[in-house]
């Protein structure tokens, strides 16, 4: 049986040098503060919630860990009020 090489490693390596680098994702511009995070507050909710009623995710929100967590918490607080859908 013949023994492996590290070549393919090093064909591959070389590829990742050619191939152009990822731009960096913008950074999003977040317009309100976090006291306006509050379940009462429905017409920002329904910006963040899909019209099947899904919360959508950081990837689409563009929004910080800390702040999704406080829009996940606030638009489930509403349903629980029945003031979402």
């Amino acid at each position: 049986m013949p023994r492996k090489t590290h070549a393919d490693k090093d064909r591959r390596s070389s590829r990742r040098g050619q191939m152009e680098k990822r731009t960096p994702r913008p950074k999003p511009k977040i317009d309100f503060t976090a006291d306006a995070l509050d379940f009462k507050n429905i017409n920002l909710l329904r910006q963040y919630v899909t019209d099947q009623g899904r919360i959508l995710p950081r990837k689409y929100t563009g929004m910080p860990a800390h702040y999704q967590r406080r829009l996940t918490l606030a638009i489930k607080r509403a349903r629980q009020m029945l003031l979402m859908k």
